[in-house]
């Protein structure tokens, strides 16, 4: 009777998310000794690996879109009794990258899985913001379409942890605008470029940060927007005895752009955009 083969092990390894110094030994020795790399994207990756002169050769891209189909193939490797380790472009595997699929299907074959802990930009951004550290939630990238991302804010009214949120240069106006009409009040933190030459965090409200935000000519990068926990006079947001002009002319001294004045405005009276720019218009003739 021929023996089983022994299977082998996935180490789920941590990469920089921006500054190189910051890979462990740990992970560049095991990076070095693998008999395959599983990244995310090789060509992202080859530039790492170049930098700490390791040679190990990669199995297939595993990115966001082919990961479920490239599995069987991985964990043939794997049962086979290979060792591999899984890396994604920057952070830890898996934390809104590409990874889960393979972990829970390796599991599921007993092969063993072993973290490799490194670098998160989330965790990193947590302790940079100065919210509280010690009840926080991690919620990944905020819903791109507007009438869930207002759903998914307005279910944060009564959240007293810190959230910790991924978002795009491309939709954090968006998601500040929506947190303007939402939670107008709560104290947001927004880091960019973390580990890097040129990292920043802003803080303040959604209208304080839009107002920075729209004074640049370009966003570029990844965000990581967190959340203040709910505060006990949240309720009460200071626009109850103003006319709907008067509202619109309060967020516009903030710095809030016109539209997104309007806009905001609309929502938390429950009124249209063309209703709440009626008023508007009415309120100047009578000026």
């Amino acid at each position: 009777m021929t023996p089983a083969t022994p299977k082998g092990t996935l180490y789920v390894i941590a990469t920089p998310i921006g500054n190189l110094e910051d890979i462990t030994l740990r992970a560049l020795r095991l990076l070095e000794q693998v008999d395959l790399i599983v990244a995310e994207d090789t060509r992202h990756s080859k530039r790492l690996l170049d930098h700490f002169s390791i040679s190990t050769p990669f199995a297939s891209s595993h990115y966001q879109g082919v990961e479920r189909q490239r599995v069987s193939g991985v964990l043939r490797l794997l049962t086979a009794g290979k060792t591999l380790a899984l890396i994604s472009d920057a952070g830890t595997p898996l934390v809104s990258d590409p990874g889960y699929p393979l972990v829970k299907a390796a599991i599921s074959a007993g092969v063993t899985v072993v973290p490799v802990p490194g670098a998160t930009a989330f965790v990193a951004a947590l302790v940079k913001s100065g919210f509280p550290t010690d009840r926080f939630t991690f919620d990944g990238t905020p819903p791109k379409k507007a009438t869930a991302r207002r759903a998914y804010f307005a279910s944060l009214r009564g959240e007293g942890r810190t959230v910790v949120l991924y978002e795009s240069c491309h939709r954090v106006e968006q998601t500040l605008e929506t947190l303007l009409t939402v939670l107008p009040r709560r104290p947001l933190a927004l880091c960019r470029e973390l580990t890097k030459l040129h990292e920043e965090a802003l803080w303040g409200t959604a209208g304080e940060l839009l107002k920075v935000l729209q004074s640049r000519e370009a966003l570029k990068g990844e965000y990581v927007l967190l959340v203040g926990g709910a505060q006990d006079d949240e309720r009460s947001d200071g626009w109850a005895a103003l006319s709907v002009a008067e509202h619109v002319e309060q967020l516009i001294e903030q710095g809030i752009e016109r539209k997104a004045a309007l806009k905001a405005v609309a929502a938390r009276r429950g009124l249209s955009k063309r209703e709440v720019f009626t008023e508007v218009e009415r309120a100047k003739g009578r000026s």
